[in-house]
């Protein structure tokens, strides 16, 4: 099933037309990482994880390959590869997360031209290096992960799944009054009475990254909630240039920091990072306040389309706040499942028996820490997404 604001519903099965990828003839060459951090910057589609500055940081032990895709002269997209040495060196495995990227998302053989790029990378990794290529897509806005499927078609395998794949998206593209209608009711009263509270939001500049540590640190250690963020590149992402730098926003109450909040907003997608209250934010109700100004500004200084407001780690009150925030002109979407192509057995027996032991260890070590330590505990079950299993 798919997710609108919160309401199960069936899917209609749309069939993807066929992308043409073999008419459209790709160059692809491997580019500095610093030459890929300036070029993705003005992708439509850009995400962090995408960037080489937060990979080389958040997975320093995994080689990174950056590859450009032209038409001609003409970037059309790409992707950051990382390759992953599988144990007793008995092979390599080609990760691709949340990419092929488009350049552009608006021409009319946008799907061609993810395809072609998908086509590309299966020849290189897979084919010629003899590597498992395995993919992971962004949920996707629409109601049917197109990309999800073309995958699908082109012979790339369902593999492992996030324990709570939800994410939740906020249409930006909306005036004031559509969006305080689209929220829902609860989430609109909340914003109401913090309204009333004499809070002050406050874009802040990147020298006041120091303010906003603090106030995570604080929070982490107040809410006991267990951290498996990338935080430790947050320094990394603040150094970089415009626009890939996020954004930092803070909330103030009487000349105090209550709030803030750390926003990836490059592209069409801007993704909300991090965010830190202290313990006087809940009864001002700085939450509701300060994701509401952060809406309206990413709304009015950015070409953002959406506002991806991360999944819930499985906390209940999470997905109700993110919920009420989506209301009715957003969506809440399933990220997919890993997709994984092989053209030799041995590489598809041995990147998937990799897989499977890495989620063993991952869903162990999460539940050991879950019992030993006095940290909150999520309270949502993970959710099998029927749709996905073919």
């Amino acid at each position: 099933m798919s997710v609108i604001a919160g309401e199960m519903m069936e899917p209609a099965r749309a069939a993807v037309p066929a992308a043409g990828a073999n008419a459209i003839a790709l160059v692809a060459r491997q580019v500095s990482g610093a030459e890929w951090d300036r070029l993705i910057g003005g992708f439509d589609e850009v995400c962090q994880e995408q960037m080489h500055a937060f990979a080389s940081t958040r997975w320093p032990g995994v080689s990174q390959e950056p590859v450009v895709f032209q038409r001609g002269n003409t970037v059309v997209g790409g992707a950051l590869v990382m390759i992953q040495p599988l144990p007793l060196r008995l092979s390599k495995m080609a990760v691709v997360k949340w990419a092929p990227m488009l350049a552009s998302t608006n021409g009319p053989d946008a799907d061609a031209l993810r395809s072609a790029m998908v086509e590309r990378l299966a020849e290189d990794y897979a084919e010629k290096r003899g590597m498992m290529l395995s993919v992971l897509l962004h949920a996707s806005p629409e109601e049917i992960n197109r990309g999800y499927l073309a995958l699908r078609q082109r012979g790339f395998r369902r593999g492992s799944t996030l324990l709570f794949p939800n994410r939740y998206l906020v249409r930006l593209r909306l005036s004031d009054d559509e969006l305080r209608k689209s929220f829902h009711q609860t989430w609109r009263r909340q914003l109401n009475k913090a309204e009333k509270s004499g809070l002050e939001f406050e874009w802040a500049q990147g020298g006041d990254i120091e303010a906003f540590k603090t106030l995570y640190a604080s929070m982490t250690e107040r809410k006991q909630f267990p951290d498996h963020s990338a935080y430790e590149t947050l320094d990394a992402l603040m150094a970089l240039d415009e626009p890939l730098r996020p954004e930092l926003f803070f909330v103030r109450h009487e000349g105090e920091t209550v709030a803030g909040a750390l926003v990836f907003k490059a592209g069409e997608r801007a993704v909300y990072l991090y965010g830190a209250t202290n313990d006087k934010a809940l009864p001002l109700r700085a939450g509701y306040f300060l994701h509401w100004h952060v809406i309206r500004w990413l709304r009015d200084h950015t070409r953002a389309q959406w506002y991806d407001l991360g999944g819930t780690d499985g906390f209940h009150g999470l997905h109700q706040f993110k919920t009420g925030m989506v209301g009715t002109a957003g969506a809440i979407r399933p990220v997919p499942p890993v997709l994984n192509y092989a053209s030799s057995p041995w590489a598809g027996f041995v990147g998937n028996a990799a897989f499977t032991a890495r989620d063993v260890v991952q869903h162990t070590r999460r539940h050991l820490d879950w019992l030993r330590s006095s940290k909150a505990r999520p309270d949502q079950a993970p959710h099998i997404w029927d749709e996905y299993l073919q």
